[in-house]
């Protein structure tokens, strides 16, 4: 196993300062990515270990770009060789933000962790999107609109094309937005008793009329062949054959409006507002939604398993009972995730800066033994690359406080928010 980074850090990452500290250094010295955002299928994140399947590499990130291979190195000459000072500011009460940048035998890393106190009196963790699931825009923007003081970017998304997420997806005050019976389901979430966790989450989809009719996902990005998705108006404007990766045969919709089938045919819709609920069948699923005729009740009901407060996906869990689940120690990125330590009920988010001059990024592996050196008991891999995005309230503004890999804060699909409310 490498050698583990600092034990300590937790302890002085956690300390109050009520100095402001100096900010840290302009990125001028950042280089450009090692290549374009590539258009790849991110499905099937279970199907192997760290994206990898069958020998066939899974990208690791939404923008697909395959991230340079880190030195090969054995245990002992794997520990820290160099370390900043930690620059640290306070966002809320319950809420601070520490940067340091650290060298190794690999090279150097820039590293942002944010502390959450989930039970601090004000706080609040929630779900942030842009308004609509098939849409993207900038974390900042995200958080601002929940009225939030910080946050950072959530899920893998299909990129370049819908830019809806890939998982789940639910809101403190929304509801369920989005989400999968199976295939993306690593989710961090807030029960109903308010305590956090990380596990794996189901959506389930009913058709009360039909209950052996089969739906495999809520506002996804496209339905899987032979499969039946559903689509609410929180998506957008109808999206047509994206919807089925451009298959236009043995395709059909179904309407549902007020419990009744209010339409079903075999042309898709495209670029308009909907109401109701829309089936959209491929294959197989196209044949059984031919049993709900025009006109015949139907009842559609969706719910998350456990019934969070609210719910985010991401692609792998890094930690899982304080074991490391994950085996990749070869493609590093820019890096999102988040953490719990249940021993001080601390929520641990951090941002790895990488595809940089001064932070190379880290490989799965390092990601998941610096969030165990960091305390947490579980951790989830969250989107990386170039959506890597932290924000955070200070003197009075909210700004970008990584240095994200495109040069400028990508649009994304949702966001972990904080907000903060000070009690009466």
């Amino acid at each position: 196993m490498p050698v583990r980074p600092f034990p300590s850090v937790l302890l002085c990452l956690l300390a109050l300062i009520a100095a402001v500290p100096t900010a840290a250094p302009a990125g001028a010295d950042r280089a450009q990515p090692s290549a374009q955002p590539v258009r790849t299928a991110l499905e099937g994140q279970d199907d192997g270990p760290d994206g990898f399947v069958l020998g066939t590499r899974r990208p690791q990130t939404s923008d697909g770009v395959v991230g340079p291979a880190a030195r090969d190195l054995p245990p002992q000459l794997r520990g820290v060789q160099q370390r900043s000072a930690i620059r640290r500011f306070r966002v809320a009460p319950g809420v601070d933000v520490a940067t340091w940048d650290q060298r190794d035998a690999r090279g150097p890393v820039r590293l942002h962790l944010m502390t959450v106190k989930w039970r601090t009196p004000g706080l609040t963790v929630d779900y942030a999107e842009p308004g609509r699931v098939g849409r993207t825009a900038p974390v900042s923007t995200m958080v601002a609109r929940d009225g939030a003081v910080a946050g950072v970017n959530g899920d893998f998304f299909d990129i370049g094309r819908t830019g809806a997420p890939l998982g789940l997806g639910r809101d403190r005050q929304r509801g369920l937005l989005h989400g999968r019976l199976e295939g993306w389901n690593a989710a961090f979430a807030f029960g109903r008793g308010g305590v956090p966790d990380i596990g794996p989450l189901a959506t389930y989809v009913r058709v009360k009329e039909h209950p052996d009719l089969e739906i495999g996902s809520v506002n996804s990005p496209n339905v899987k062949q032979d499969r039946v998705g559903a689509y609410t108006p929180a998506w957008g404007d109808a999206s047509g054959y994206r919807w089925t990766e451009g298959q236009r045969e043995r395709v059909r919709i179904v309407q549902v409006l007020d419990g009744r089938v209010e339409f079903t045919g075999t042309r898709l819709p495209v670029g308009r507002p909907f109401r109701g609920t829309l089936l959209v069948g491929r294959g197989d699923g196209a044949r059984a939604l031919a049993a709900l005729k025009r006109g015949s009740r139907a009842t559609v009901s969706s719910y998350v398993e456990g019934q969070p407060r609210m719910a985010i996906t991401g692609n792998k869990f890094l930690v899982r009972d304080g074991l490391v689940t994950v085996v990749d120690d070869r493609e590093m990125h820019p890096r999102t995730a988040i953490g719990i330590d249940r021993d001080t009920r601390t929520l641990l988010l951090l941002a790895v800066d990488g595809r940089q001059s001064f932070s190379r990024g880290y490989t799965m592996v390092e990601l998941a033994d610096l969030m165990m050196d960091l305390g947490a008991d579980e951790a989830l891999n969250l989107d990386g690359g170039g959506s890597t995005t932290m924000v955070a309230q200070r003197r009075g503004a909210l700004g970008v406080v990584n240095s994200p890999s495109d040069g400028v804060a990508r649009s994304v699909a949702n966001a972990i928010s904080v907000r903060y409310r000070a009690p009466r």
